[in-house]
């Protein structure tokens, strides 16, 4: 007999099916007994009386095989139940759950919800969050497909750093040194450079940094798109508008049922996603909150309050900063007169999930620009030799997955939106 998922069943009323799943929860009562299955689409009460067989025994969390007829039935989960002909075990739960996970509510604090990651994973909220971290990126391809862009994939060993070789993980590669990949950044310019024009990616980059934060991780996935033949950085700020536009419709339109679950509150883009400057953001800082400590860049605290300007005076969740301070950004950055770059980021919701901007695509420049970084150009001849050839101008940006998601769904921690969150002290699982 072929398999039935959950949310097929009601196509089914009246014939007898198959379905398999994990005991979600078990009641057992004078003369029958309750068993709750799910499976990957939902949750069906299944119903068997107890003189034709006794299963109150089964553990939760066990794999199970039911064999059945579908009724019509008024249950709190569906107009319809499952009456028990056959019963089978086909893996059991062994020894007690670590965690309880058929509550409305995951009781536990984050470092137990870790350590059983696999088991947490099936709580309808926690498995929530990564349905609609699987739509976001989904609209984010999506999007980007249409406006004629192309996937890629570029290496995580490399032989040197984007922003200059600091915090990056070593690796032994054979007789020689080699780093894992900070950015793309790279490769995503010399596909540009040859021909591609547009392209994007979607994959895990590692940075050493030795923060241990609720809003930082040491591998996490960059959603990554470079785009030729631009204006300047005020094309890749309106592509990155038009991609959130899309991805929100999407996550409502697709994930109405987990937004449900999660009780999210969907942040909206009515018209334009305002612009400041963030020598502007440091006077309306100042000015607005007292606070006067920040130099060449926003700290956490920063972030907070300029967003929380945007939407209390600005009326929106989202708000580009850009033209941030020349010292503070990568040496691919484009200048804005001397002190200043063509650069942005967009901070949402008090942090910030992109980092964007115009890139240098003039040999001559951008040797320069090496040199004001205090960095070495023969260490970077491999990507500098390709804009001897005719480089159009260019610029891209990155968004972090796990922050724009945690950002989205209001969590408490970057990790909650991790699958198997790698920080300062967690390798396992």
């Amino acid at each position: 007999m072929e398999r039935i998922m959950v949310n097929e069943l009601e196509n089914h009323i009246n014939k007898k099916v198959e379905i398999k799943g994990w005991v979600y929860r078990v009641r057992k009562l004078k003369n029958i007994t309750f068993i709750i299955l799910r499976d990957r689409t939902g949750l069906v009460q299944c119903v068997v009386e107890n003189s034709c067989m006794d299963i109150s025994g089964v553990k939760l969390e066990s794999v199970v095989s039911i064999i059945g007829e579908v009724k019509e039935s008024n249950n709190a989960l569906n107009f319809f139940e499952i009456l028990i002909e056959k019963f089978q075990v086909i893996n059991g739960s062994i020894g007690e759950l670590p965690i309880e996970i058929n509550k409305d509510e995951l009781e536990i604090n984050l470092d137990t919800m870790l350590n059983n990651r696999v088991l947490s994973l099936r709580h309808a909220k926690v498995n929530s969050i990564f349905k609609i971290q699987n739509i976001i990126v989904r609209g984010f391809r999506q999007l980007l497909i249409n406006e004629g862009f192309t996937e890629i994939f570029t290496p995580k060993i490399v032989a040197e750093g984007t922003e200059g070789g600091t915090d990056m993980f070593q690796v032994k590669y054979f007789e020689n040194i080699a780093y894992l990949a900070q950015s793309p950044q790279f490769y995503k310019q010399m596909m540009v450079g040859a021909g591609f024009e547009r392209v994007f990616e979607v994959a895990h980059v590692y940075r050493a940094e030795q923060h241990n934060t609720t809003r930082h991780l040491n591998e996490y996935i960059s959603m990554d798109l470079e785009m030729g033949f631009i204006k300047d950085e005020e094309d890749i700020m309106e592509m990155e508008e038009r991609l959130l536009k899309f991805i929100l419709n999407k996550v409502e339109e697709e994930g109405k049922i987990y937004l449900e679950t999660l009780n999210a509150d969907m942040p909206k883009i009515e018209d334009k996603i305002p612009k400041i400057k963030f020598s502007e953001a440091l006077k309306i800082l100042e000015k607005e909150y007292n606070k006067t400590d920040l130099d060449g860049d926003l700290d956490p605290e920063g972030e907070k309050l300029i967003c929380r300007y945007a939407k209390e005076k600005l009326g929106c969740d989202f708000i580009f900063l850009t033209h941030y301070p020349r010292r503070k950004r990568p040496m691919y950055t484009m200048p804005y007169g001397e002190e200043e770059t063509r650069s942005f980021d967009l901070l949402f919701r008090g942090v910030e999930i992109t980092t964007g901007g115009q890139r240098i695509h003039d040999y001559n420049m951008l040797i320069k620009n090496i040199e004001y970084k205090g960095l070495v150009p023969e260490n970077y001849e491999n990507y500098t030799s390709l804009f001897k050839h005719g480089m159009p101008i260019h610029g891209g940006l990155a968004i972090g997955l796990e922050r724009i998601t945690a950002q989205l769904l209001s969590l408490e921690n970057v990790r909650e939106s991790s699958l198997f969150p790698r920080d300062r002290t967690r390798l396992v699982p």
